[in-house]
């Protein structure tokens, strides 16, 4: 544990926490029931209705009788995720702000790699403590706090990891601040949003959903997909169709937010260069050309839509 101890800290102070959960510098005192740590503050009237809505349906939720090969060969089904395993080294430490109920971070960690996953849900952290005590992973740790003021150490990660969790901020552009700040100088930053154009597809199928109070949800494959796992079929409806805090952007937005922030572009996932295909996804794109992103974006409404129009771009922290 004190390996982990050493990458959180104090939500209110970012001081060092001791053995008791209390705070050295400012003497807050927090707890770890079920050894999740809960370093966590009052939230916001919005930030608590996100919490809430996450509490009743734990996102995306373990199939039955799940185990560690078939979550790795579910992951690797994804050629990002087998390229985001490539590229992260063996003895990196990693954060996931927003990690839901762990599949990320229970992938990720493998060889000497430490792994921390954060949110702000705790049922969906016990899905994930669970899910890797079962499997025998016991390089990640869990612990509840919020990326309103995190209870990890800023400047402390290799890689800092976060997928679809800023467009459901109060204020997103706010929230990638905070999330930049936890990477070391020279470390990596991965960033998954909802794309504005990617989007319209799911957009159009929630207004049918809404119109019909939900008795018909036309060409979604994920629904389609779970069919037979009700638990997990619940949780993706009621994040994709009925979120109560949403919103969605460019790929101009997130390059804003990077320079902000110090952080150095590097590309987008799918790339944003018409025709590449990236086989080092740490590697800088080799253009970065605004009216091709657009192209690109556009492109993005058939190939990212189906499935919620979620992109990566990635950066590396100055």
């Amino acid at each position: 544990m004190d390996v982990f101890r050493d990458l959180l800290a104090c939500p209110a102070c970012t001081g060092r926490l001791a053995a008791d959960w209390s705070c050295r510098s400012c003497g807050a005192r927090f707890a770890a029931p079920d050894g999740i740590p809960a370093l966590c503050l009052a939230g916001d009237a919005r930030t608590d209705a996100v919490r809430r809505f996450y509490e009743r349906a734990p996102f995306p939720g373990y199939p039955p009788h799940d185990s560690l090969h078939a979550l790795r060969a579910r992951a690797e089904r994804s050629v990002f995720a087998r390229l985001l395993d490539r590229a992260i080294p063996a003895d990196a430490r990693i954060v996931e702000m927003g990690c839901g109920t762990g599949q990320m971070c229970v992938y990720l960690a493998r060889a000497d790699r430490i792994v921390v996953g954060a949110d702000l849900t705790r049922a969906a952290l016990l899905l994930g403590a669970g899910a890797a005590r079962r499997f025998a992973v016991d390089r990640v740790q869990f612990v509840e706090t919020d990326l309103h003021r995190p209870g990890v150490r800023p400047g402390s990660f290799d890689v800092v990891y976060s997928s679809g969790v800023l467009h459901h901020t109060p204020d997103p552009r706010a929230s990638f601040a905070r999330l930049a700040a936890l990477a070391r100088p020279g470390g990596i930053i991965i960033v998954g949003v909802y794309n504005a154009f990617a989007r319209l597809p799911m957009r159009a199928r929630r207004m049918v959903a809404k119109l019909s109070r939900f008795r018909l949800i036309p060409c979604d494959p994920v629904l389609r997909e779970r069919a037979l796992d009700p638990d997990r079929r619940e949780a993706w409806l009621r994040d994709q169709y009925q979120h109560p805090e949403e919103h969605r952007h460019t790929l101009g937005d997130v390059q804003r937010w990077f320079r902000e922030n110090d952080v150095e572009y590097l590309r987008t996932y799918p790339s944003a260069v018409l025709g590449d295909e990236p086989d080092e996804l740490f590697a800088p794109a080799c253009d970065n050309w605004r009216a091709e992103g657009w192209l690109a974006q556009l492109g993005w409404i058939r190939s990212l839509g189906h499935e919620g129009g979620l992109f990566f771009t990635i950066g590396r922290r100055a």
